[in-house]
């Protein structure tokens, strides 16, 4: 089955994670995505070394495209990008900022040349923003957003969330701007300009903290594997473990009273019958829960949630995950092999996307230049 982005051609200017994820879905949409290296390879190559001498990182973001090393300060080299820019649909890059202006690939000079050419420009902070010209990296947008003051648990100081979340999410962010402009063309004929920083994408993850502090004075606290606006919500330790717990709704508190708790009292007690009042009770609230889940093995307490229907969630490790019956993998070729990758999570008309192969470094670099050399006329 052809992928719905057949026929779409992508030159990716990019380094690190978040361009490179935003692309790849693009590759795995059917895209043709053409990967622009340094001659030392995008610096991602060298993150680590867990997959068999390759990069995880690499591995994961730069399936199903085609590796070109170029030299953009080479005249020759910079004139062969030009030529691919001609033909191509999306110009997707995330160099520090100026960085393509000072080449004459910028833009607003590539949305003149080529009025349907949809360019995506991801940076640190936003244009006209004071720090614009700042360099940004992951975890130290985790930081300026606020989500480390938030991330951890009540007695640690901030903390990182355990990913790369904000390249992650921009590159998501950066994804869904794509396939937006690529739909809007088909009606409109005309390209677009995307601008997408790490800074506003965590930035805007961040709003019920924002709202809370900013109209209630209310100072979010951290606290490590609980909810901070539902309860009961949280990790409990049962007599082999500990299984973390989700009440969503008042009727959801009434049935884990009666049928966990075996105190269905509790349901329309002053304290704890509505979830404001049990978050504003929440000590006393989990010194309750917790007596009770004590008694339960791990195994007896999840399966009485399942049968009456309240969440939970068991603390899985990265071994755990491995061996998650409800985890799906995928593979993806590379120089040293097949490699399982945790597979993408969309499913269409009962399919999961085919990945490509992930590239060596400068892989395509002679088929390419000249494939677009022969499009000059060269």
């Amino acid at each position: 089955m052809a992928g719905a982005l057949e026929g779409i051609v992508v030159i990716a200017l990019e380094q690190a994670v978040a361009a490179p994820l935003a692309t790849s879905r693009l590759a795995d949409a059917g895209a043709r995505v053409i990967k622009l290296e340094r001659p030392e390879g995008d610096f991602a190559r060298g993150y680590d070394d867990h997959v068999r001498g390759l990069s995880s990182y690499f591995v994961w973001n730069n399936r199903g495209k085609e590796s070109v090393v170029v030299d953009l300060k080479d005249p020759d080299d910079l004139a062969l990008v030009e030529n691919m820019l001609a033909g191509a649909d999306v110009f997707i890059q995330n160099l520090a900022p100026g960085a393509t202006d000072r080449l004459g690939i910028g833009s607003k000079a590539l949305r003149e040349r080529y009025p349907r050419l949809i360019v995506c420009d991801i940076g640190g902070f936003a244009p006209g923003t004071p720090d614009y010209q700042r360099k940004a990296y992951d975890l130290l947008m985790q930081a300026e957003t606020g989500l480390a003051s938030v991330t951890g648990s009540e007695n640690s100081g901030p903390s990182r969330v355990g990913i790369s979340i904000s390249d992650v999410s921009t590159g998501q962010a950066a994804y869904a701007a794509i396939l937006e402009m690529l739909y809007r063309r088909t009606r409109t004929g005309e390209g677009a300009h995307i601008q997408v920083s790490l800074f506003d994408t965590m930035a805007e993850f961040m709003n019920v903290p924002y709202l809370g502090r900013r109209y209630a004075g209310r100072e979010p606290k951290r606290l490590g594997l609980a909810h901070p606006s539902i309860a009961p919500y949280g990790v409990f330790s049962t007599s082999d473990g500990a299984v973390l717990i989700a009440i969503q709704n008042d009727r959801e508190w009434q049935v884990f009273c009666a049928s966990v708790l075996k105190r269905a009292e509790l349901a329309s007690d002053g304290q704890f019958s509505r979830n404001v009042e049990r978050c504003n009770n929440r000590a006393a609230l989990d010194a309750i829960v917790q007596e009770a889940v004590r008694t339960y093995t791990s195994k007896d307490l999840c399966d009485l949630l399942d049968r009456v229907r309240i969440a939970y969630g068991r603390i899985s490790t990265m071994l755990d995950l491995i061996e998650h019956p409800s985890a799906t993998t995928a593979s993806v070729a590379t120089a040293v092999g097949a490699v399982e990758l945790l597979a993408p999570p969309v499913i269409i008309d009962g399919r999961r996307p085919v990945l490509g192969r992930v590239p060596e470094i400068g892989e395509h670099t002679a088929a390419v230049r000249a494939e677009f050399a022969r499009a000059s006329g060269k």
